[in-house]
C-alpha cells in the first residue's frame, strides 16, 4: 500500500508542492551536502575539530541515501539538514570539552543495564520503568538532543532546553498525531541509544524517519567500534555533573549489534525481549510509516515491511548466535517475554533485578506502579493496524524467522 501524505497540515501540504515544484524546474533550496553541512557547523561553533574523520564516511553515505532513496518532502529536506547540522554541532562542542575537561573520559560507567530487543516488545516501557528507580540513571530526550553545557544536578529539571524539546515533539504530535498512539515521545522521557550512536553517524534512527536503505544496510553490517566508543564518551559527558549509581539504557539497534556492545561494556547486563516477529513486523512497519509521513512524499507500507523483514531476520539470527557462542554469560542476561511482562510489568522487573543481584526498593516499585497508572498503554487512544497492509505471506515469514522464534520459544500470536 502506498499512500499520498494528504493528511498533513494544509501549510505543510502548500509547502511540499511548492517544493516538488521548485525540484520539477531543477532548483533546491534546502541542500544536504556533506561538506557544506560540515562548514555550517563550524560556522556555527566557532570549532573545527570533530575528533577524527571514521564518521565522515558514513556521513556521505546518508546524504547519498537521503537524496537518491528518501523521496523527501521540502519538509523532510528540513528535518533531515536539522537533525545532521545539530549532530555535528554536538560533536564539534563535544570534541572541545574533552579537550579542556580530559577527567571526564577516566570517569567509569560500571553495570550498566542495556534493553536489548525489536521495536514493539515492551523496551521502551521496560525502560520507562527503570527510568523510575532513583538509583538508576536514563539519559532523556532533551540532554540526548543538546548535551552541552553538560546537565546539572541543580538544575536538571528546569533546564530550558527542556522546554525547547518539548516544543519541538509537541510540533511532530501535531503533524502526526497518530504516531504518539505507538510511540509517546517527552523531553524528561527516556531516550534511546540510535540518538547517541548518530553522532558517529551509525545510527538506525534514519532508517526509521528516512527511506535510507543502502545507509542502513552498511550500519546493520557495521562493528559500531568508533560508535560505542562515542557511546561511552557521551554517557561520560551526560554523568559528568549528574551522575547516577547506574546507567539503564535501551536501543532495537542493539538486536542487530550486541556482540559489539558487550565488547565495548564487558560488565554489561542486558534484558533481551521477546515477542511474535511476525507481529513485531507488523507493528513495526506501521510505525515506521506514519513517522515517514513527516519527510516523505509518498510512503509504502509494503516496502517497509519487505525491508524490515530481511533487517529483522538479520538481527535475530545475529543474537541467537552470540547467546548461543557463551560469550555472553547467562548471569547478565534476562530473557523477557512480551506476553509476561503486560501481565506483570513491576513484576518482571524485579525478577531481572533479582537475576542480577539488585533489590527493587519499595521506593522504585511505588514510583514504577505510578508511571503505569498515569500512562495507561491506550492513553493517546489505540492505534490500528493490519496484517493484509503489508502485502507479506505469513507463511513465508515464519520460515525466515524460524531460527529465532525457535532457540528463544516464542509463541506465535494470531494476525490479522
Amino acid at each position: 500500500m502506498t499512500a499520498r501524505t494528504h493528511s498533513l497540515p494544509l501549510p505543510v501540504r502548500l509547502m511540499n508542492l511548492a517544493g516538488e515544484g521548485a525540484s520539477w524546474i531543477g532548483l533546491q533550496p534546502i541542500k544536504l551536502g556533506a561538506e557544506s553541512l560540515l562548514e555550517k557547523a563550524r560556522a556555527n561553533t566557532g570549532l573545527s575539530d570533530f575528533g577524527g574523520d571514521e564518521f565522515r564516511g558514513p556521513l556521505g553515505l546518508l546524504i547519498d541515501s537521503l537524496e537518491k532513496e528518501a523521496n523527501l518532502s521540502l519538509m523532510g529536506r528540513l528535518v533531515a539538514r536539522g537533525d545532521v547540522l545539530r549532530t555535528l554541532e554536538n560533536r564539534l562542542r563535544m570534541v572541545e570539552l574533552f579537550r579542556r575537561h580530559p577527567e571526564i573520559t577516566e570517569r567509569p560507567v560500571e553495570r550498566p543495564i542495556f534493553v536489548v530487543g525489536p521495536p514493539r516488545t515492551g523496551t521502551t516501557i521496560f525502560h520507562d520503568l527503570l527510568a523510575m528507580d532513583p538509583d538508576i540513571r536514563v539519559p532523556l530526550s532533551w540532554e540526548t538532543c543538546y548535551p552541552l553545557p553538560p546537565p546539572e544536578a541543580a538544575t536538571f529539571h528546569t533546564d530550558p532546553r527542556i522546554a525547547q524539546v518539548q516544543s519541538d515533539l509537541d510540533r511532530v504530535d501535531a503533524l502526526i498525531p497518530e504516531f504518539k498512539k505507538m510511540h509517546p515521545m517527552g523531553a524528561e522521557r527516556a531516550q534511546e541509544c540510535v540518538a547517541i550512536t548518530s553522532h558517529d553517524f551509525a545510527s538506525m534512527i534514519y532508517q526509521t524517519q528516512f527511506d535510507v536503505s543502502t545507509y542502513d544496510r552498511w550500519v546493520l553490517d557495521h562493528d559500531m567500534r568508533s560508535a560505542l566508543q562515542w557511546h561511552r564518551r557521551f554517557l561520560q559527558v551526560l554523568q559528568w555533573k549528574m551522575p547516577g549509581k547506574r546507567w539503564a539504557l535501551k536501543s532495537p539497534q542493539h538486536l542487530w549489534h550486541i556482540q559489539h556492545v558487550h565488547r565495548q561494556y564487558p560488565d554489561a547486563l542486558f534484558v533481551q525481549t521477546h515477542r511474535d516477529p511476525v507481529r513485531v513486523l507488523v507493528s513495526m512497519s506501521s510505525l515506521v510509516a506514519e513517522l515517514r509521513r513527516l519527510s516523505s512524499n509518498t510512503v509504502s507500507l509494503h516496502e517497509i515491511a519487505k525491508y524490515y523483514a530481511m533487517a529483522l531476520a538479520k538481527g535475530y539470527d545475529n543474537t541467537v548466535a552470540y547467546r548461543q557462542s557463551g560469550k555472553l554469560p547467562e548471569s547478565q542476561v534476562v530473557d523477557l517475554y512480551f506476553q509476561d511482562f503486560i501481565k506483570d510489568q513491576v513484576g518482571s522487573v524485579g525478577r531481572a533485578y533479582q537475576h542480577f543481584g539488585f533489590d527493587l526498593s519499595d521506593e522504585a516499585a511505588s514510583a514504577m506502579q505510578a508511571f503505569l497508572d498515569d500512562n495507561p498503554a491506550d492513553k493517546h487512544g489505540k492505534h490500528l493496524y493490519s496484517f493484509a497492509d503489508t502485502g507479506m505471506d505469513e507463511q513465508e515469514l515464519r520460515e525466515l524467522f524460524h531460527h529465532y522464534q525457535s532457540y528463544f520459544d516464542i509463541p506465535s500470536e494470531p494476525v490479522s
